[in-house]
């Protein structure tokens, strides 16, 4: 009798990030549709606001980091993301331009990828405190495999100053 083949399940931290329309259902949408199409939402952060980061020009982002259980490869999963922000109505118009959602993969399990279509972990996360302030409520000691610190630590060592303020606490 032959056994059923399983595909191992993965840990992908997903960050999303909304600035166009609105932006709370923006981040309800797309995680119903991570939900359905990539995996299970096993942990969710807080959702903050922030300031848009590169091009200032712009209404603030809210962001918030999930942690998705998946059957996919990362390069499935990147493909999945691609559609669902197509679904949810993103425009590659702009480098940083506004958006109605944003989703980047951050990590995929403990792996590092650098591939013309794909680099995880995500190269600049420990650069900006949008990322960094919701991944480290739900990734507070997770290390990161090219630096070697946790979130936690890359958190306090950031030396971006754009406030994340919790949109509950407003």
């Amino acid at each position: 009798m032959n056994k059923p083949t399983h595909t191992p399940l993965s840990n992908t931290y997903l960050h999303l990030g909304s600035n166009v329309g609105d932006r709370l259902g923006n981040l309800l949408k797309a995680k119903f549709l991570i939900n359905k199409k990539i995996g299970h939402i096993e942990l969710l952060s807080e959702v903050y606001e922030t300031e848009a980061w590169g091009n200032t020009d712009q209404a603030a982002f809210y962001n918030q980091a999930i942690l998705v259980r998946t059957q996919m490869t990362p390069h499935e999963t990147l493909d999945t993301i691609h559609e669902i922000e197509n679904i949810l109505g993103r425009k590659r118009s702009e480098h940083w331009g506004p958006r109605t959602i944003d989703i980047d993969i951050l990590f995929f399990e403990n792996e590092v990828i650098n591939t013309q279509k794909l680099i995880v972990p995500h190269p600049r996360l420990h650069e900006r405190n949008f990322v960094l302030v919701p991944l480290s409520d739900i990734a507070h000691d997770f290390i990161h495999p090219i630096l070697n610190k946790s979130i936690g630590e890359l958190r306090k060592l950031c030396a971006d100053t754009l406030e994340c303020v919790n949109v509950e606490m407003r």
